[in-house]
């Protein structure tokens, strides 16, 4: 099968970010209801259900809870641009300006954003930017990517996302790069650019530190308005991108253009900084290496508190505001009470009556597990 026996549709302009920004190739699917209440939601993925077949409640943040997001974003600043700015340093020493950067839904949108902003600022170059889905069990959207490589050929891709916890949605990428060069003879990059890379399984990050990503406290506030991606069936045909719900009747709580417009306004000053950064990272000519040293946490974690399954355990600071918004928690282990990169943490935790401990010896700043339901719950 070759790119020209497969036509898709033009994608339809969805969510508040400037088209300029980034195109989501994705479904409309804003008129069904998909959300499903967190214990029924919960109880449905444990017993099986795919998770990328319903959609949690969107957490509705109580008004100290924006306020700290506002907090943490003012004395993080600097820090995340710095990391965008590395980054996207790197992936331009590494591929150049022939270039699709595709964010993967919905995390990584606002990263993509930032990179392609940084990258248009410093070297005047526009790369094309597309938000995509990638569902942990069922793979990324191969429709989004023959678009991008219909529409762009010759260019390479570029896959981005927020952070790594486990590395699962990396270890999904490298067999979906697997599985599309033996259906099409396409060979695709799987390196994943990330800001954070705590579990140590990327070679392009901005740091290995796990520190909150401000835009990893809320959801679809700071993500464009689109919730997290949907393949059902029902509603997917083949020739379909996967799909999302955008939330229009969330504009005016929208921080989505406030967030990517603070972070950008501090790349003048962190410029000169992320050049030597990266070109130190890649000063031999391995570059940074991918131990995946997380993984030993993750199984000492599992041992310690008798988790059979490894889906329960989520990682990181961005893991764990996810646990926290959408799942329901049993309890949350932090390297320290006084980290500063914890405070939405603790009174997310405060707010929903978990428990949480420190944990000696954590790769990780924190860590969230769920709570496993016991059959008949």
């Amino acid at each position: 099968m070759t790119l020209h026996h497969k036509s898709m549709a033009s994608p339809v302009p969805l969510g508040s970010y400037s088209q300029e920004d980034v195109i989501f190739l994705l479904k409309d699917l804003s008129d069904i209801a998909l959300e499903k209440g967190t214990e029924d939601r919960e109880s449905a993925i444990q017993s099986g259900t795919h998770y990328s077949e319903m959609l949690p409640v969107e957490y509705q943040p109580s008004s100290e809870y924006v306020r700290l997001f506002h907090d943490t974003l003012a004395a993080t600043a600097r820090k995340v641009a710095l990391a965008v700015a590395v980054t996207a340093e790197l992936i331009v020493k590494k591929r150049g300006f022939d270039t699709v950067l595709a964010s993967l839904a919905r995390a990584g949108t606002p990263i993509g954003i930032l990179i392609k902003r940084y990258i248009k600022m410093r070297y005047h170059q526009e790369l094309p930017h597309y938000s995509i889905s990638i569902i942990r069990g069922r793979g990324i959207d191969e429709n989004a990517v023959l678009y991008m490589l219909q529409n762009h050929p010759g260019m390479d891709i570029q896959f981005v996302d927020g952070w790594t916890g486990k590395g699962a949605i990396r270890k999904e990428l490298i067999a979906a790069c697997e599985s599309f060069r033996l259906k099409y003879g396409i060979a695709l990059s799987d390196d994943l650019a990330v800001l954070a890379d705590p579990g140590c399984c990327s070679s392009t990050f901005g740091t290995r530190e796990d520190f909150l990503i401000p835009s990893a406290c809320l959801n679809s506030t700071v993500s464009g308005l689109m919730s997290r991606t949907v393949l059902r069936q029902d509603l997917i045909g083949p020739d379909d991108f996967h799909g999302a719900k955008f939330y229009k009747e969330w504009l005016p709580n929208d921080l989505s253009n406030f967030f990517v417009d603070q972070i950008s306004s501090r790349f003048d000053e962190v410029s000169e900084e992320a050049r030597g950064q990266a070109a130190a990272m890649l000063s031999d000519n391995a570059g940074p290496l991918e131990t995946w040293k997380g993984m030993s946490d993750i199984r000492r974690i599992q041992l310690d508190f008798g988790i059979d399954d490894v889906n329960l355990v989520k990682p990181g600071v961005g893991e764990t505001t996810r646990v926290l918004l959408r799942r329901i928690p049993w309890k949350i282990l932090v390297d320290r009470l006084d980290n500063p990169s914890l405070q939405h943490i603790l009174l997310l935790a405060k707010e929903r009556g978990v428990p949480v401990e420190t944990y000696d010896d954590l790769t990780y700043s924190c860590c969230g597990i769920i709570k496993p339901l016991r059959a008949g719950e």
